[in-house]
């Protein structure tokens, strides 16, 4: 558990934001001294152009045609019966949707 999980989304808010602030305030050379530091620690070496060019994407790589997100209102049954199937209703309802428009 990091120092931020018991925050309350306020206060993590603002820590974060004094964070980002502190970090826009670094003078050139405390910079350079921390990159130095860093340089010097074979553990916490950055990478360098070339390795950050060769890393590999971590995640779901981005789709062709990406899903596009929607407010809807539907019926309370509607809904309720989509749902009873259990997860994946979303998915499902998609697909009858397709069917029914016939693409």
């Amino acid at each position: 558990m990091n120092a931020t999980s018991s925050m309350s989304p306020e206060a993590r808010r603002r820590a974060l934001a004094a964070i980002k602030a502190s970090l826009e305030d670094l003078t050139p050379e405390e910079d350079a001294e921390i990159t130095a530091a860093a340089e010097a620690d074979p553990d916490a070496r950055p990478f360098t152009d070339e390795e950050y060019a060769r890393a590999r994407r971590i995640g779901r790589p981005p789709a062709e045609n990406p899903k596009k997100l929607v407010s809807v209102r539907l019926d309370a049954d509607v809904l309720a019966r989509l749902r009873a199937d259990g997860a994946g209703w979303q998915t499902r309802m998609n697909a009858l949707l397709r069917n029914s428009l016939g693409i």
